[in-house]
């Protein structure tokens, strides 16, 4: 064993001239990080699959369904414990 184990297969301390700085040794303005974090945005978004506009129609329809159909369930719910509460405990 040396002593030198892990170094260069990403073990053990990493390496001060991979980090983001410059040759100075100091951190790039805001500005430069700003424009660096938006390109990398632009490309993340050109890696994600778009639906087409068929699929958004049919993925809103089923969502605003369901929404409709979850809100008529809890209404019925909150209509039937509620006169289930009066029945219990009267009108006043």
């Amino acid at each position: 064993m040396s002593d030198s184990a892990g170094t260069g297969t990403g073990l053990g301390t990493p390496d001060r001239g991979s980090s983001a700085r410059t040759v100075e040794g100091r951190r790039p303005g805001r500005l430069k990080r700003a424009t660096t974090f938006y390109k990398q945005v632009v490309a993340e978004l050109r890696k994600v699959i778009w639906p087409t506009r068929r699929e958004l129609l049919t993925y809103t329809s089923v969502v605003l369904v369901f929404v409709l159909f979850m809100t008529a369930v809890v209404s019925i719910y909150d209509f039937l414990f509620s006169q289930g509460v009066l029945k219990v405990f009267g009108n006043g």
